[in-house]
């Protein structure tokens, strides 16, 4: 074999094996057409979950596999007419050092179903989509920006921010903060934020219709809004209690240890 021939041979083989760590790397690329008020569900077991709005129409997922045994982890496509749903899967009893990340761009300004896009290990956040967005983790923050819809968003263990959000919002984490601004209210549906053990920080339009109910058992409460703040006779606690406007929904904020701040717009 000649040294050109060689070359060439060596130079293909490390073409060949370049593409197949990247086919590794990337275990699922996929795209959906998927119909307005069609329901997107994503559950990982290990790794974020990272969904954004682009100037698309149709709804595309990849999936990064990491760690040394990434090789174990498979992804199950149960998808079907007016749905895109995948779930992550492992080998039983699998102590695996493998994870999954997902990337999931989907048309902007297109109303999904986001029905509960949930990992139980890693961090969740959703930008510039609309619908009815349902986010779970149970270790790890889950971050919103820019959304619209009905929004509901947990952490077991973790942070939940929600920013420039329009529409309504319910949020709590076991331990954690929570730390929403919702820069437009939509319907009428009830709002509930709190934190086991956190603070509690809510930002919303000076127009707001509610009636308020506000309660934290050790730590302080900070309102703009017109409403009586009260020391708790039998603990360390606060409360506050109150009606704006009509109070056409309610809006609950409370932390068992943790300050509260419902501020104005």
């Amino acid at each position: 074999m000649g040294r050109r021939t060689l070359v060439r041979a060596l130079a293909t083989t490390l073409l060949l094996m370049a593409s197949a760590a990247l086919a590794s790397a990337q275990d699922f690329q996929k795209s959906y057409n998927l119909e307005p008020g069609g329901t997107i569900n994503v559950s990982n077991v290990s790794g974020d979950i990272h969904i954004t709005g682009y100037d698309g129409s149709a709804v595309n997922v990849a999936g990064f596999k990491e760690g040394r045994d990434r090789d174990v982890v498979e992804v199950e496509d149960l998808s079907a007419a007016g749905r895109v749903e995948l779930r992550v899967k492992y080998p039983r009893e699998c102590n695996c050092d493998a994870s999954i990340r997902f990337e999931v761009h989907v048309p902007r300004s297109v109303n999904f179903n986001f029905d509960k896009i949930s990992t139980a290990s890693g961090n969740i956040s959703a930008e510039g989509v609309t619908g009815r967005i349902e986010l779970h983790t149970a270790s790890g923050d889950v971050t919103l920006q820019g959304v619209s819809g009905e929004v509901r968003a947990a952490s077991a263990s973790g942070t939940v921010k929600v920013r420039d959000a329009a529409g309504s919002v319910n949020a709590n984490t076991a331990s954690g903060n929570v730390d929403v601004e919702l820069t437009r209210l939509e319907g009428t549906g009830d709002m509930r934020f709190s934190s086991a053990s956190g603070d509690v920080s809510v930002r919303l339009p000076s127009s707001l219709d509610a009636r308020v109910d506000m309660s934290t058992a050790s730590g302080s409460i900070e309102t703009d809004f017109p409403i009586e703040v009260r020391k708790d006779r039998y603990s360390s606690g606060y409360t506050a209690r109150g009606q704006l406007g009509s109070g056409s929904r309610l809006l609950k904020i409370s932390s068992a240890s943790g300050d509260l701040r419902l501020k104005s717009l």
